[in-house]
């Protein structure tokens, strides 16, 4: 179990991100969180660069060889979401709250800043740790990487963690190839003919389009998508008509698509429209739709994944390292896992005893803190064994 973090150091990272769950900033606006960060830094003795990708904070550790360069990559922004709790280190603000658990991500690689800053000497290389703005839709990472985090000197293997309410504290879960999904989104208006809710002969009723368009989506998965790749469909919002005896002339909806295989990435949206375009043109009606790709999957590189699994084993014990984890959600992690090979891993932290069950970017969402003594554990320890 844990050698790195004495009982000072451990209590120094709850401290640390209580403070940050107290004040969560949202996506490029993080800044008193990036000013707390690059001050650590500095006093770590790193070479710190800050405003990378709008509020980024890189901090450079150069060992004995500079020949290898790895990045540890952890997120600082918040949510636009009012937090339920009730624990004291609640967030100060309304309408804000570290609901995905990235105060503890920010917190936990300060702590290991401070760890392998003591453990300079023994390090055969350099060690770029990458503070990201905005992965909550913002694409923070793809804004760091056009600013060149990537490079000076140029980084070799990436890795990064996230605290994981969905696996008990204790586990370790991770994919040697993707473990979080494509995400794209769509915006979408059908354009009907309004007219008298009791004369439906004079219109183009947009609802009942609408209605037909959402039901057919569902066979572009069921009847379109290889049976044995994944993929989702869902419309999460429909707005459309404003009294009982009127027949709407328009109804705009919004939706994501989701996916692993980069190949159905390209398919996807064409598949998408053609069943939106065949519909309406069935119905009579006419459509506008947006769609945009946000971010790709997050694959991890199988080598780095049998890497950290080691890791991860010395740690918790290999009965307790899942090999098959697998996520619809999605993460900007993906755009530094396209750019050079690591990995991205899941570190437990539900503990129903505690009542800390509660899903991400739920308002009652916290997490078993003693999950950050783990993250922080197999960094330091994949740094070591990497740069060694």
């Amino acid at each position: 179990m844990p050698t790195f973090l004495n009982e000072e150091d451990y209590q120094e990272l709850i401290s640390w991100r209580r403070d940050f769950h107290s004040h969560p900033e949202i996506g490029y606006q993080e800044t008193r969180t990036a000013g707390i960060v690059a001050n650590h830094l500095q006093q770590c003795g790193y070479t710190v660069t800050t405003g990378i990708g709008v509020t980024g904070v890189v901090g450079l550790l150069k060992g004995n060889e500079t020949d290898k360069t790895l990045m540890l990559r952890a997120d600082m922004d918040c949510l636009p979401v009012q937090e339920e709790n009730q624990a004291p280190y609640c967030s100060v603000y309304a309408n804000r709250m570290h609901a995905c658990g990235h105060d503890g991500h920010t917190a936990g690689l300060m702590s290991v800043a401070a760890q392998l800053q003591k453990r300079r000497k023994m390090l055969k290389g350099a060690v770029k740790l990458v503070f990201q703005p905005a992965e909550e839709g913002g694409n923070g990472a793809e804004r760091m990487i056009r600013d060149g985090v990537l490079d000076n000197p140029k980084v070799d293997v990436a890795f990064g963690l996230h605290v994981w309410n969905d696996k008990p504290v204790g586990q370790v879960a991770l994919n040697p190839r993707a473990l979080m999904a494509g995400v794209h989104s769509f915006d979408l208006t059908i354009f009907g003919k309004g007219g008298h809710g009791a004369a439906p002969h004079q219109t183009t009723d947009a609802i009942v389009t609408a209605a037909q368009v959402i039901t057919n989506l569902q066979t572009i998965v069921s009847r379109n998508i290889d049976p044995l790749e994944t993929a989702v469909v869902t419309v999460g919002a429909v707005h459309g008509g404003s009294a009982f005896n009127v027949i709407s002339e328009s109804v705009a909806m919004k939706g994501t698509v989701r996916y692993f295989n980069p190949i159905l990435g390209d398919q996807l949206p064409k598949l998408l429209e053609r069943i939106v375009a065949g519909t309406t043109s069935s119905m009579g009606a006419s459509y506008s739709l947006n769609y945009e790709k946000l971010t790709p999957p997050t694959i991890n590189d199988p080598r780095w994944a049998e890497f950290i699994r080691e890791v991860a084993s010395e740690v918790v014990g290999s009965e307790n390292v899942i090999m098959d984890a697998r996520t619809m959600g999605g993460e900007d992690m993906s755009f530094f896992l396209n750019a050079v090979p690591g990995c991205y891993f899941f570190v437990g932290s539900r503990n129903e005893d505690k009542k800390l069950m509660y899903p991400h970017h739920s308002p009652k969402f916290d997490f078993d803190e003693a999950a950050l003594e783990i993250g922080v554990e197999i960094l330091c320890r994949a740094t070591e064994k990497f740069l060694s």
